[in-house]
């Protein structure tokens, strides 16, 4: 199975990014990922068994409290990826990498630049073949002010089923 960790972006924020990335695919057919607003914890990975990884999920929220961030405006990842920029606390940085800790002890899960401790924390609008419309979709979502306080308070495990993402576990901190 394939299976993708994320940090589900609620309240305004969420609404928000979910509000914009529906209207962005009315007005330009720009696609965006089936997932809820999220930032990534762990790109997708496939494993048949994750009683391990739903373990340690369940130990670290036990052992840790959610953390304020912040996202405030836009970035980009050349013309591929709009996004709302994530602006860690320093005590969500620390929980973020205390996470990749364990589940860095997982065999099947395995991080990369992109997705290990030092990512760019983001929350993306839009990124599926945009190039040719890139510039238009970037002045577009810039007309939006783009400024909210988050808080750092779950760890979700998506599966994938039926060509979409479904929530598999919720974890709570």
């Amino acid at each position: 199975m394939r299976y993708v960790i994320v940090s589900i972006v609620k309240n305004k924020a969420g609404e928000f990014n979910n509000n914009l990335r529906k209207d962005i695919f009315e007005k330009f057919k720009a696609k965006s990922s089936k997932l809820p607003a999220h930032f990534t914890i762990k790109s997708p990975f496939e494993s048949e068994d994750i009683s391990d990884l739903e373990n340690v999920l369940s130990k670290f929220v036990a052992n840790h409290s959610s953390e304020p961030y912040k996202i405030k405006g836009y970035s980009r990842f050349d013309n591929r990826v709009i996004f709302m920029n994530v602006i860690m606390s320093q005590g969500g940085k620390r929980m973020h990498d205390e996470l990749i800790d364990s589940l860095n002890k997982i065999p099947y899960i395995n991080f990369d630049s992109k997705d290990g401790k030092n990512k760019i924390f983001h929350v993306t609008i839009s990124s599926k073949k945009i190039q040719n419309i890139f510039p238009i979709l970037w002045d577009y979502v810039n007309q939006f002010p783009c400024d909210f306080d988050c808080i750092f308070d779950n760890i979700c495990i998506y599966k994938w089923e039926n060509n979409t993402w479904i929530l598999h576990n919720e974890y709570i901190l």
